[in-house]
């Protein structure tokens, strides 16, 4: 037998293991198509509703106003069970809203117990709904294992409250605490250029020194009283305790615990805080006599849980709020960066593009924009900014509406709007930019690399990392800076009909609550979201209108993967299977990534950035 015999004969054996598994292949993904098939006919829907039960309300993680991430991604980390924790405040703004005019809900149950953090506007927004929907006679019970600040200030405005007798109300105050790198800096010989211009500019100060400055601490003490005593005004009013008696608590818990035997929930009880001590079983006993026993277990009480009374209100259009005539809202929460960003970040071009998606929508009559960001590049902001410009002259009026924080960039984008809403506790203001440049040229000599060459002009080998800053290129980095501020000041006196030195002397960094904004100019209003829409009807001429929420959406692939993965999990598949938990390295890793995010989120080209460290605690 020939060589030539012998390739021939394994080549073509080869191929018929191949085609072999190519048609086991196929019979597999036709089986797959055929279950997936099967699932979507006998899919399950969503749940229907009892007769009677309560609206279960869980909120997990964070309040927020978008839910981060790309959109695919986070559908499918949802899927896995690996997906950030958060909970968006129009859905159960929404739900409370139904729930009232449902006969089948008789009840809210709000359990408290995994809600961690939310800014005191998105608190009020759900405390306004659940006021709401107590007008309907209808009861709200808070329980918790653990009430944080920002869940117990919810829970005061339900009718019943209840804590674990193994628990506690920790209300802990407001607080605003950084790091500051100055000696570390030094001791790795890093040249941390700084260029900024305003007098209260306090975002670059952590590499600058090693403490506040007497201008910060001045103005962030200002409004953290003002947070805590709107706080503890709007709580001691809700739960109908006396005046004062949220920061006796606070400034006495040791005191009342140790009267209490050491007991953190009973103190809390001894003060009027929470209604009585009741373990799991006992609310469930308790929820169980309200609204009756459920029908599949009698063991816990008739309830359906937000997600699936959610689900309903779409399937039946309940949720769909537009009309021909509409206002759209667009999210704006988080960072500004430059580019495409996903939601929970603010790009300079995606944002831009849904603001040129609500000035090509012929139905969309007037905008909304809703802004929760302390800033960030302030070329991205300019690009915003430009497209809110473009919608007023086309006839389209721009509302804005901000959130917790809507500060240097967040204000930014903001000021040429129409008209500005702003709850009294919002964070606004910080009318100043800065840029930052570091160079490593001393940190690399001290390990024995020197970098050198040449350049035909002043400009070359000029913004490298491994090369001191000249004193040309510095002057050229603070003229820009300097430019940029003009610019600022320029837009919010334009935009605000004010006189630009006017701008200057409440800019320069300065920092304002929302109260203290309409006092100067930078706000018209105080009022949530529902009155900016209220307000941009008005300013289109809007009698009869709907609502339509613009925002990023999914590709027909995405859509059809996602379907199927839902279907496949319906039928059994589940996707968390697949996935491995994180290791003790990665953890590491993504901890120290999100120590580091601070610096390295920023991309502005031009490194200019609009952006104020407001961060409470």
């Amino acid at each position: 037998m020939s060589t030539s015999n012998v390739f021939v004969r394994f080549f073509h054996a080869v191929w018929r293991g191949l085609n072999a598994l190519r048609k086991l292949l196929h019979l597999v993904l036709l089986l797959i198509i055929f279950m997936l098939f099967f699932g979507v006919m006998s899919g399950e829907a969503p749940p229907i509703l009892p007769k009677s039960a309560a609206l279960t309300i869980q909120p997990v993680g964070a309040l927020v106003e978008q839910l981060s991430g790309d959109p695919f991604e986070r559908a499918v980390a949802e899927l896995t069970g690996d997906a950030q924790p958060e909970t968006l405040v129009q859905d159960v703004v929404d739900a409370l809203e139904a729930a009232a005019d449902d006969d089948r809900i008789s009840a809210v149950h709000l359990e408290l117990s995994s809600l961690l953090s939310g800014g005191i506007d998105k608190l009020e927004r759900i405390a306004a709904a659940i006021d709401t929907f107590r007008e309907s006679g209808k009861p709200v019970i808070a329980t918790a294992d653990f009430y944080t600040q920002q869940a117990y200030y919810l829970a005061a405005h339900a009718d019943e409250v209840y804590l674990n007798p193994d628990g506690l109300v920790f209300i802990q105050g407001f607080g605003s605490f950084r790091d500051y790198y100055k000696d570390a800096i030094e001791l790795l010989r890093i040249d941390w250029n700084v260029f900024r211009v305003g007098t209260h500019k306090s975002a670059v100060e952590p590499y600058l020194r090693m403490d506040m400055s007497p201008e910060d601490r001045e103005f962030r003490g200002r409004y953290l009283r003002h947070l805590w005593e709107s706080y503890e005004e709007h709580v001691v009013a809700a739960r109908g305790l006396a005046v004062g008696a949220i920061d006796e608590y606070t400034q006495n818990l040791v005191a009342h615990t140790e009267a209490a035997g050491g007991d953190l929930a009973s103190a809390a009880r001894d003060r009027g805080l929470v209604d009585d001590l009741l373990g799991r079983t006992a609310i469930r006993e308790l929820l169980i006599e309200r609204v009756g026993a459920d029908s599949d277990d009698e063991s816990t009480y008739a309830r359906v849980w937000l997600g699936d009374y959610l689900a309903q209100l779409r399937l039946r259009g309940a949720a769909d709020k537009s009309n021909s005539e509409n206002v759209g809202v667009i999210i704006a929460t988080g960072s500004i960066l430059d580019g495409t960003q996903p939601p929970g970040t603010i790009g300079g071009d995606s944002t831009a593009a849904l603001l040129r998606r609500a000035l090509g929508d012929d139905a969309v009559k007037a905008v909304v924009l809703r802004v929760d960001s302390g800033g960030g590049s302030g070329f991205a902001s300019e690009v915003i900014a430009e497209e809110v410009r473009k919608l007023r002259a086309a006839g389209k009026p721009v509302v804005a509406s901000m959130g917790s924080v809507a500060a240097s960039g967040g204000y930014w984008i903001s000021m040429f709007a129409d008209k500005i809403y702003a709850s009294p506790t919002t964070i606004t203001g910080s009318i100043g930019i800065y840029g930052m440049f570091p160079t490593f040229q001393r940190t690399l000599a001290a390990i024995g690399i020197n970098t050198d060459g040449v350049g035909t002009t002043p400009w070359s080998g000029q913004l490298r990392p491994d090369r001191e800053m000249n004193e040309q290129t510095r002057t050229l980095f603070q003229t820009a800076i300097d430019d940029g501020y003009r610019d600022f000041i320029t837009g919010v006196a334009e935009g605000r009909e004010l006189e630009v030195a006017f701008v200057d002397e409440i800019g320069q960094g300065k920092v304002w609550t929302g109260e203290e904004a309409i006092a100067n100019g930078l706000v018209d209003e105080l009022g949530g979201l529902g009155m900016a829409i209220e307000g941009a009807a008005e300013l289109a001429g809007l009698e009869s209108y709907g609502q339509v929420l613009i925002e990023q959406k999914l590709s027909p692939t995405e859509q059809l993967i996602l379907d199927l993965l839902y279907i496949g999990k319906g039928v059994g598949i589940d996707p968390a299977a697949f996935r491995s938990p994180p290791t003790l390295v990665e953890r590491f890793a993504n901890r120290f990534e999100a120590m580091l995010a601070d610096v390295a989120r920023f991309n502005d080209p031009m490194g200019i950035y609009a952006y104020c460290f407001c961060e409470i605690e």
